[in-house]
């Protein structure tokens, strides 16, 4: 067999040197997947508070339209946080401001990657949904994922930042 043969895909993946993780051993989507299944998750008050920096600079910078007209301080402020949180969430860093303070970052649960701006807006929208009675946010104390139902809306998971690799293909 040569090196680059139809054949190379059924050999076992080779042992990696001392010192190094079989996670580094693997092939980039299975390793961004392990990484993913065995990133530490976001806590409730870590989420919360990052969620509250967040509205707190998307609120900071529309509410000088509110002196002008406050039908456009909402509609700058929704767009906005669209704006925000889809391009923020939806890149490579899966961090917004408030994330990235707070030590934690958004990836595709499935595969540990960035979730890409199309899960991201999927993710915004479910906000509205989450937002019932506060249920949606609430849940993820209960859920083994640690998952609010945005997040399972989008197929995403918040994890600490440390245990998640920024790279990765983009999971749309």
């Amino acid at each position: 067999m040569t090196a680059n043969s139809p054949h190379d895909r059924f050999r076992p993946v080779p042992k990696p040197p001392p010192g190094f993780s079989a996670v580094a051993a693997q092939p980039a989507p299975q390793r961004a997947a392990m990484v993913a299944g065995s990133a530490r998750r976001a806590g409730f008050w870590r989420r919360f508070v990052a969620a509250l920096i967040d509205h707190t600079l998307i609120v900071g910078l529309s509410l000088p339209l509110f002196a002008i007209d406050a039908a456009l301080y909402y509609v700058v402020g929704i767009l906005g946080g669209i704006v925000y949180l889809t391009v923020l969430e939806g890149g490579a860093r899966g961090q917004t401001i408030g994330k990235r303070a707070l030590g934690i970052r958004v990836v595709s649960h499935a595969a540990g990657a960035p979730i890409g701006r199309v899960r991201a807006f999927i993710r915004y929208v479910g906000r509205y949904v989450s937002s019932i009675l506060l249920l949606g946010y609430l849940w993820m104390l209960f859920d083994r994922e640690k998952q609010t139902w945005h997040d399972k809306m989008a197929g995403s998971i918040v994890v600490r930042a440390a245990d998640a690799s920024p790279s990765g293909p983009v999971v749309s």
